[in-house]
């Protein structure tokens, strides 16, 4: 019994080790890469001409800018750690305001690709399956093609030109319809040959066969038996798939002007707002890694082999 226990929670315990040392990587990560940008917010106010040089140093020290990065560091991961962000060093509004306002365009954008990703990423390898000698088969391998081949923000901003700009079927500006269907197909065809691949596999298993003995209709036998013991492929991907509509709803809110996280976070990146930037990239890297943490644990929940 001990070593059953055992054997169960190592692995557990080596998962979210390994979770928390990449958060901690991600922070790390965030305060140092943004700071190899040349420039900061002082030399932006300058050279918009709203300082003089006087007024830049005493800006640049009341900040703490003057200081060497440890030090920055050190300050800013106090702060963090007791779950302040600090305040935007352009508009002198505290960061976790401007996450809260900015964040919820992101969600429901890239909640809007999940589920549609995950409607035709699942969908699509059920008819495949149901009718195995139909266009299906064929719609699950372009759907993967075109997550492979297409970039997404390639196909928004060609999205903008045709239907915002030649057609005038949508605004050119806070469409999020026609982005959430891009990320969206994305997502389908990063699960769609992998599900169908893993639903081939299983038909093949004796309790499918048994089935078909009984006489059941080939949708029941899908739905009931094939599709539940292929479902592992989802909770495997999902931690990817979650990743994948996120910064894709980040890169889209750009194209298509959505006032979310990712217009935020260009808005920090051109005026140096180091501490935005960073808050954004922690969220998002916390999320996508929480995220793959509970997929693990659910994958073990569901098959205990997995990772002994």
């Amino acid at each position: 019994m001990n070593d059953r226990l055992v054997q169960t929670l190592v692995p557990i315990g080596t998962d979210i080790f390994r979770s928390v040392m990449i958060a901690a990587g991600i922070v790390v990560f965030s305060f140092f890469l943004i700071r190899m940008i040349p420039g900061d917010i002082v030399d932006v106010m300058g050279i918009e001409g709203t300082l003089t040089y006087g007024q830049q140093d005493a800006m640049r020290e009341s900040l703490g800018l003057d200081l060497g990065w440890w030090q920055q560091f050190t300050a800013w991961l106090g702060m963090v750690a007791g779950g302040d962000f600090g305040v935007s060093l352009r508009y002198g509004t505290p960061i976790l305001d401007l996450l809260r306002v900015a964040m919820a365009p992101t969600l429901i954008l890239g909640a809007s690709a999940l589920a549609i990703g995950l409607t035709l990423g699942i969908g699509l390898p059920v008819l495949a399956c149901v009718f195995p000698r139909s266009i299906f088969v064929g719609l699950v391998q372009a759907i993967t093609l075109w997550s492979i081949v297409v970039p997404t923000f390639s196909i928004g901003i060609l999205s903008v030109i045709v239907f915002a700009v030649w057609l005038g079927w949508i605004p050119a500006i806070g469409n999020i319809m026609v982005p959430a269907i891009i990320l969206g197909m994305d997502t389908a065809g990063t699960l769609a040959k992998m599900l169908h691949e893993d639903m081939v596999d299983t038909e093949r298993a004796a309790f499918v066969r048994t089935a078909r003995a009984k006489g059941l209709s080939r949708w029941r036998i899908v739905l009931r038996h094939i599709l539940p013991n292929a479902l592992t492929v989802v909770v495997a991907l999902f931690g990817i798939l979650l990743a994948g509509a996120l910064t894709g709803a980040i890169t889209m809110e750009v194209v298509f002007g959505l006032p979310g996280l990712g217009t935020l976070t260009l808005q920090a990146i051109q005026g140096r707002d180091y501490p935005v930037v960073q808050a954004v990239v922690i969220w998002l890297g916390l999320t996508v890694v929480i995220a793959n943490l509970i997929s693990d644990l659910v994958q073990r929940a569901l098959d205990p082999r997995i990772g002994r």
